[in-house]
This record gives C-alpha cells, sequence and structure tokens, in this order.
C-alpha cells in the first residue's frame, strides 16, 4: 500500500477538511482531528499537523496539497524516502539498461491517459543525466517541454493516448488500477516487438502490487513478465524516469490542443477548480461535449448529476 505522510500548513486545514467532507469517516483515530476515505485512499489529518494519505493512489491525492502548498505557502514538500537501501538500488538500476514505463492523466478530470514505455540503454544513461532526466517527477512541466522532444530523438518508446471519448465510452465501470495494468502491459509489450531491446531488468512505477498486476491482465493475449515494481520509479531507473518525462510532455500537448479547440483555460486534477470549469463547460457546450475532453466518471461530474 502506498503511504504519503508530510506537514501540513495550518492554513490548509481547514480547505482540506471541507475538500474531503463528502467521504468523511464516521469516526477518526486517536490524536487525528479528521480523517476521509476518498475512493481507494484514506486521508488522516493529526492534530500535530502531519497529514497522511494511504492506498493506492496516494500519490495522486497528495499531490493536490503539495501544490497547494507550492502555490499559497511558497513551501516545496519532498516526499521521496531517504533510505539507504533505496539509495543502494537507485544506483544498480541508474546504471545498466533498463526498459520502464509510467503513466500521466489518471488523477486529471481533464485530458486523456497517457502510457509511455522506452528503453534506455547503458550507453545513453550519461546523456539523460545531462538533461536531468533523473528525478524527473522534480521537473516543472516548462523544462519538460524543452527535455522530451530531445529525449524522443535519442531513445525508443512507444506512447499510448487514450482519448476520453474512447474511455468514456469503455471504461465507465472499469477499475482504475486494472485500466492502468492493461495500458501498461500495452506500452511495454508494444515496445518490446517494435524495437527488441536488449535489457537487464523491466520496472514499472509502482501502483499495485505485483501479484495483482498480473491478476488484472488474465486473459490478455500477450504479457510482459519478470517485471520489478518500485515506489518512486522514476528516481531508480532512468527508463521510468524518461517515461515519466515522455508521458507528462504527451499529456501537456493534448491540454494544449483542448484549450485551443475551447479557449478554456484547462484546470489540472481533480479540485474545486475543476467543479467551477465543469459548470461552466455544461452551460456553455453541454455534457456531450464534455464527454470528448474529460472522464465523466469521476466525481466532479458524477455529484452533479
Amino acid at each position: 500500500m502506498n503511504c504519503v505522510v508530510f506537514v501540513l500548513s495550518e492554513n490548509l486545514h481547514k480547505k482540506l477538511m471541507k475538500f474531503y467532507e463528502p467521504f468523511k469517516c464516521d469516526k477518526f483515530p486517536p490524536y487525528s482531528k479528521f480523517q476521509a476515505k476518498n475512493y481507494d485512499v484514506t486521508i488522516t489529518l493529526y492534530e500535530s499537523g502531519k497529514v497522511m494519505f494511504q492506498g493506492i493512489g496516494a500519490d495522486i491525492e497528495a499531490s493536490i496539497w503539495i501544490d497547494a502548498e507550492k502555490r499559497l505557502n511558497n513551501k516545496s514538500i519532498d516526499t521521496t524516502p531517504k533510505e539507504k537501501k533505496e539509495k543502494k538500488e537507485e544506483e544498480i538500476f541508474f546504471n545498466t539498461s533498463t526498459i520502464g514505463s509510467d503513466e500521466t492523466g489518471c488523477g486529471d478530470f481533464f485530458g486523456p491517459i497517457v502510457v509511455c514505455a522506452t528503453f534506455v540503454s547503458k550507453d545513453n544513461i550519461a546523456y539523460m543525466k545531462e538533461l536531468g532526466v533523473k528525478d524527473s517527477k522534480k521537473i516543472t512541466d516548462d523544462r519538460i517541454k524543452q527535455i522530451a522532444p530531445l529525449l524522443v530523438k535519442k531513445i525508443p518508446y512507444v506512447c499510448n493516448v487514450l482519448d476520453n471519448k474512447t474511455y468514456n465510452d469503455n471504461y465507465k465501470d472499469i477499475n482504475m488500477v486494472k485500466l492502468k495494468c492493461i495500458l501498461h502491459n500495452k506500452a511495454l509489450c508494444s515496445l518490446v516487438e517494435k524495437y527488441n531491446p536488449e535489457y537487464k531488468i523491466a520496472i514499472i512505477d509502482q501502483f499495485v502490487n505485483k501479484k495483482k498486476y498480473y491478476s488484472y491482465l488474465e486473459g490478455v493475449p500477450k504479457v510482459l513478465k519478470d517485471i520489478a515494481f518500485y515506489t518512486k520509479g522514476e528516481s531508480k531507473c532512468m527508463a521510468v524516469a524518461a517515461a515519466s518525462i515522455i508521458a507528462r510532455y504527451e499529456f501537456l500537448r493534448q491540454i494544449h490542443k483542448i484549450e485551443q479547440e475551447t479557449n478554456y483555460h484547462i484546470v489540472k486534477g481533480a479540485g474545486p477548480k475543476v467543479d467551477e470549469l465543469i459548470t461552466q463547460i455544461r452551460q456553455e457546450k453541454g455534457d456531450a461535449y464534455l464527454k470528448t475532453i474529460a472522464k465523466l466518471n469521476f466525481k466532479n461530474y458524477t455529484k452533479l448529476l
């Protein structure tokens, strides 16, 4: 189970409790002043000011408040574990040929889901480091727009985009974790089939445990075996870091395309500002249009119906 913990500034306590009020638990744990369960994530705010996100989507949910800290308090929060064991793993995977995959858009109401898989050979690692590919989650969107075009010219990759209409027509009732398993497997299998790379290990930025991952793929014709799963995979494997950057770059391109077509400033994530934009778009363009640019099974939309 993923777990993200950090100290939340006092001016955000009431905002967090109001945001998760619809998912509020009846009872709170000892020494806590609020707890809510939002889909597959449990959010607990302690009297000490610490907030804990537990569950499969903990990273996505926590990112909302990490971003709020940056915007409202100019406070940067680093949730990367600082364990010696992780450092050792990082050294191993950043100095060998790997394939890896990462996804983006799963926690965003607007825009598609993008999954990318890449192959980074040992010979290309030095170049990746020069570009600053390591720790890709800390790179700004503006920097990603500069790095990604250089990456796609240098390394083999496969990038799959699940557009909103297809998502809404086919995946309304599917488990998001299962969908991610299917999309990661598809990207990795396509990468191996297209380039036949000589890699030492295949790594996925962990969002589910290995046993569950393969159980979700039962019945899928082609499945890549022997994958390793690591939390913060982009900080341990150059292929995952590169995949993260390329996936994010494609997601940003898709968002820009929507903005050009609609003349709206598209809000990322799934917070209150998204709710306001949903109401505006429904009034001006209707639900049929919203279906082509957003994920309609998100609570942001279903609670309005």
